[in-house]
Formats: structure tokens, C-alpha cells, sequence
């Protein structure tokens, strides 16, 4: 049986864009991070994107946080209501930049209500710069790249 064929096809410009929507349609994406030899996923409320890059907030006593400490290598998994996909694979970081912070904080009106403070050393900003994106179309079996913008 042959996989099933996009219709109408996939044209290469339009890559980006279609990766962008499946983004914005996913409230829950997963990140994948790495516990020694121990692959662990979680889903995540995204903070938001640019260029592909994706900021989250997490806390600092969380494990994800200590795995993402010693291995940064991440890749988060973006899917929307008819199964298409984005992989973003990337080197998370901790985020220091004052205004990024507060960007992010002023976003989520949860992180506020828990966190009480800005200044709460709970309160982490992680940003994953992306290495590598790739897209998928409902069940097309098939990724395509997407350029990852200069400085990403």
C-alpha cells in the first residue's frame, strides 16, 4: 500500500508557514529532554515562538530543569487537531534577560498568582534555539525541512 500523498502537494515555501500553524494550534507541546541514558517527555504550555526559537517557563526545582542543565539537547514536538507536526530540535538554555523574563511573565497569569515575584529564584525562563525544524502533513509520512532563520 503507498503512503498517503499530500493534496494538494507541499511546495517548499510554504513550509514555514504551515509549521507556524501547527505551532500556534498546539496548547500542550512536548519537550523531550534526556535523564542520563533515560529519554523523558512532558507536555509544556509554550510562552511563545520566534523564528522557531520557543521560550518556556518551568521551575528551578524541577527535574527537567537539572536534565536540561546537564544535557541541553532538547527537541520539542508540536501537533495540531489533524495530525500534522513540527519537531524542533535544539540546545535549551536558561534565560537571564530582564526584559525576556518579564515578557514571560507578564504572558501567564498563573505564573504570578504561584510565583508571587518576578525576582522568586523558582521563576525560570528556558529558550530553545533551534538546530533543526522539521514539518510533517497528517499521516504524509514524509518531513520537510524548514530553514531555521540566521541567529536563531
Amino acid at each position: 500500500m503507498p503512503p498517503p500523498t499530500p493534496s494538494p502537494p507541499i511546495r517548499p515555501e510554504d513550509v514555514p508557514g504551515l509549521a507556524r500553524g501547527v505551532i500556534r494550534a498546539d496548547k500542550f507541546p512536548i519537550l523531550a529532554t534526556a535523564d542520563g541514558d533515560q529519554p523523558r517527555l512532558r507536555p509544556m504550555t509554550l510562552s511563545w515562538e520566534e523564528d522557531f526559537t520557543t521560550y518556556f517557563v518551568s521551575l528551578k526545582r524541577f527535574h527537567k530543569t537539572q536534565e536540561i542543565a546537564a544535557n541541553p539537547k532538547v527537541e520539542v514536538c508540536f501537533l495540531d487537531e489533524h495530525h500534522s507536526q513540527v519537531r524542533i530540535s535544539g540546545i535549551a538554555e536558561l534565560v537571564t534577560d530582564a526584559a525576556l523574563r518579564k515578557k514571560a511573565w507578564d504572558r501567564d497569569p498563573l505564573i504570578p498568582r504561584f510565583l508571587g515575584s518576578i525576582d522568586n529564584p523558582e521563576f525560570q525562563l528556558l529558550r530553545v534555539r533551534p538546530t533543526r525544524v522539521r514539518y510533517m502533513k497528517e499521516w504524509a509520512l514524509e518531513y520537510h525541512d524548514v530553514p531555521v532563520p540566521p541567529g536563531a
